[in-house]
Order: structure tokens, then sequence, then C-alpha cells
């Protein structure tokens, strides 16, 4: 416990499932705070602002703020400005985040520079996805908030970004830059945040290579929770094994008091 300075905590299947709050989630964040815990919730959550998704989380009676939720988009908005300035940006989302990507001009018609992706929903139909692909055809970068597959809601897993990336890299010979999770670039941008190191810091999601696999890689603790979109046969297949393996974050403080959270690579699928 004392090693452990800082925790973070992916949104989506970890805290909540279509934004209902799961079982002893927030008491345990709670707890988490009450014994000092910095707290940075890390999403690839594309279809709320930071300010919407606070505002939610607090509704639901989670301690948290803006300043503690980093997402995607932020984070896109950063790495457009310092590798892509001035550039012309068509942006494919689901959902209005135009209020976190500020200093980024943002294009409806005409040739684009930039492609950028965010999260999936019936805005990504046949017709927006072919005027992606005709962009990238005449040589405009692409950059995606994520790459996810899929995601946990209330109707079961839904389709996300990942599942229509692949074909737009495969048919444009164009390898996308991605920003959110599990780049490096946002767990670097979370650990400032809270000012830890990465041996300090834990991650806790429901994504086995997205969240976990990836913050291990860059020195983080990864535990992963058996809610959201966890499945087990995608756990057995993994690239590698979480340090600890959760039913729930709510299991998260018993965890940490018992002083065994740190990078034992010893988590094994649930059956």
């Amino acid at each position: 416990m004392e090693r452990i300075r800082a925790v973070l905590i992916d949104i989506d299947g970890v805290l909540t499932v279509s934004w209902k709050a799961l079982p002893g989630t927030v008491s345990a964040m709670e707890r988490l705070r009450a014994v000092g815990l910095r707290l940075a919730l890390v999403t690839n959550n594309t279809s709320r602002t930071r300010a919407a998704i606070a505002t939610r989380l607090a509704d639901l009676g989670f301690p948290v703020g803006a300043e503690d939720i980093l997402t995607a988009p932020a984070a896109t908005a950063a790495y457009l400005r310092e590798h892509c300035p001035g550039a012309r940006c068509l942006l494919l989302n689901s959902g209005d985040v135009r209020d976190d990507l500020p200093g980024i001009t943002l294009v409806d018609e005409g040739d684009a520079d930039v492609v950028v992706l965010g999260g999936a929903g019936p805005e990504f139909g046949y017709e927006a996805l072919n005027r992606v692909f005709r962009q990238l055809q005449r040589g405009a970068r692409l950059v995606s908030m994520h790459r996810n597959l899929y995601w946990r809601t209330e109707g079961g897993l839904d389709l996300d970004t990942g599942a229509f990336l692949e074909g737009l890299e495969k048919a444009s010979r164009t390898e996308a830059e991605v920003t959110g999770k599990p780049a490096p670039a946002f767990f670097a941008s979370a650990l400032a945040h809270v000012g830890a190191d990465a041996s300090e810091a834990l991650m806790v999601g429901d994504d086995i290579e997205s969240d976990v696999l990836a913050a291990q890689r860059f020195g983080v603790a990864g535990v992963l929770v058996r809610t959201g979109k966890y499945l087990p046969e995608t756990h057995r297949a993994a690239a590698g094994t979480p340090d600890h393996v959760l039913d729930s974050f709510a299991d998260l403080p018993a965890l940490l008091a018992s002083g065994s959270a740190s990078g034992s690579g010893s988590g094994s699928p649930g059956t």
C-alpha cells in the first residue's frame, strides 16, 4: 500500500455500464480517496466531453471532477497540435466532443490533411467510411483516438472503431496513428497528471490489451477486472498476463490493503 501512490482507472466497463454504476464501485472509489491515493480516470470514451463525463459520474455518486478525467479526444487534440499544426481535420465520431478539441481545425467539406476517427456509432455508415477512404487515397494522414474492437452496453457487446479501422488501414495501405489507449504517450500523460512514476501506479481496466497489458509495457502494474467487456476467451488468448485479476473494481481496496498490489504477472483467466 505504501508503494502505490496513484491509480489509473478506466470508466466504461469498470465503473459503469451504459452509465449506470456497477455494484460497489462508488464506495470503492471513496475508500481510495480516503487513504489519499491520486486518481486519474483514463478513458477511450469519445461520445462525451470531460466535463460531461464528470457531471454524469458525480450524479452517480463518484467523487470526481473534470480535472480527474483524461480522455482520448483531449489526448488527440494535444497530439494534433504538436504533430499536425494547422491541419484541416475531418472528424468521424459518434458524439460531440468539439469542446475537447481546442485549436483543431475541423472541416466538413473539401480535402482534409488528416482524418480523425473517434468512437463508432450510427455515423459509421458506408457513405462516411467511403469518404474517409477517399481522403486516405488522396494522402491524408489517419489518426484514431483508439482501436477498440467492441465495448459493453446493457444490450451486450457493440462494435467499436477498431472493427472499421483495420479495414480502412488495409484498403488504403495506411497505418493509423493511435492517440488514446494503448498509446504509450497516453499513459505518460496520465502519470504526469497524477505526479507519479510508473512503478508507483496501478492501471485498472476491463480491456486486457488496451488497458492492462499496454500499461504493463509502460511499467505500470495492470489489474484486469471481470466486468464490462471482459471475456475469459479473450483473456486466455491475450499476448500477456495481467499482474492481478479481480472480479470487480469494488475489490481493489482490499487488494491494496493486502500489500500485494505489485507487478507479479500472476493473473489467470476465470472459467
